[in-house]
């Protein structure tokens, strides 16, 4: 007996040893995140993640604060857990929506999208700020001391909650790039001291463009993803364009609707020789459109540069040995 036991336990050693393990979908389990946005930075991908913390029973957002979980081979995470809120921020009010983290010129810039309170500087309405830290997981502190972007500034649009889902662009040149937007897409040029404007503000509307965009470039294509109308509810389709500033033609769908949520949100990232696809659904026990998940897939181009139709899976992505 006891050789049979000591036989079955090398088996199962063996068959742990050389199966191909890969992390599930969702990532993170033990907490409901959403609206991905990764970072590499030196060998580590980190990403930065909202945080939903709505009841089963509730019907809207709860979103306190922002965290930060990361990887060095896209199965194990690290949690650094909650890492800003608005709170920070002395002119913000109400939820901690979209945001994404960049590195420029040695320092980390987190461009956050909340609520405004009613000021000198503004009478509400979604707002975005930006957080500084010399570190990825921080400490960070408001690196302005009022926000970067007021419902004021933009005035196609007459919905006060337009203002969110901030991604920033540095081009090959380092000239950096702004795009946020509900409805529509707006975008504007920042100096390069990443907390100021360095122009006017831009507006277009892609093609069944919703919110959520996640600009970047490869080789000498830039690309425009964004969560889409293109069936409800929310999709992810894509543009592309010769420079950081359009003319953007529309491409596609490239991810269908997610499980168990009405929206959806595009991270992607280029990661140790393998391009990611990160997204949110509703997939874990209890979850749902307000209590979301992180996921990541792989993203794969045509010899155009144009995407294949992302493939969602529960298994997740095979591990960076």
């Amino acid at each position: 007996m006891k050789n049979r036991f000591f036989l079955l336990l090398v088996f199962l050693l063996i068959a742990l040893a050389t199966t191909d393990l890969r992390a599930q979908n969702p990532i993170i389990r033990d907490v409901f995140t959403a609206d991905p946005a990764p970072l590499v930075y030196r060998d580590t991908l980190f990403l930065y993640t909202s945080h939903d913390t709505a009841s089963v029973q509730e019907t809207n957002y709860k979103m306190p604060d922002w965290r930060i979980y990361s990887t060095t081979d896209m199965v194990h995470w690290k949690d650094y857990g909650t890492r800003l809120s608005p709170r920070l921020f002395a002119w913000a009010t109400g939820d901690a929506y979209a945001a994404q983290c960049v590195y420029h010129k040695g320092k980390f810039y987190w461009f956050i999208s909340t609520f405004h309170q009613k000021d000198d500087n503004s009478q509400g309405g979604a707002a975005i700020g930006v957080a500084v830290s010399d570190r990825p997981t921080g400490p960070f502190t408001d690196a302005i001391g009022k926000a970067l972007i007021t419902n004021e500034m933009t005035k196609d649009l007459p919905h006060a909650w337009d203002d969110i889902d901030p991604t920033v662009f540095v081009d090959d040149d380092q000239q950096v790039y702004l795009y946020w937007g509900n409805g529509s897409c707006r975008w504007v040029r920042l100096k390069d001291s990443m907390t100021a404007l360095a122009g006017p503000i831009t507006t277009f509307t892609p093609q069944n463009y919703i919110e959520g965009p996640w600009v970047y470039k490869r080789r000498k294509l830039y690309y425009l993803v964004y969560a889409s109308a293109g069936t409800k509810p929310e999709m992810i389709e894509y543009c592309t364009a010769p420079s950081a500033t359009g003319p953007w033609t529309y491409r596609g769908i490239i991810q269908q609707n997610v499980l168990n949520s009405f929206t959806t949100h595009p991270g992607i990232i280029d990661y140790k020789g393998q391009s990611y696809f990160f997204y949110h659904n509703g997939a874990l026990p209890t979850g749902g459109s307000y209590r979301r998940s992180i996921c990541v897939d792989d993203l794969r181009y045509n010899p155009d540069g144009t995407i294949q139709p992302i493939v969602q899976t529960t298994t997740g992505v095979a591990p960076i040995k």
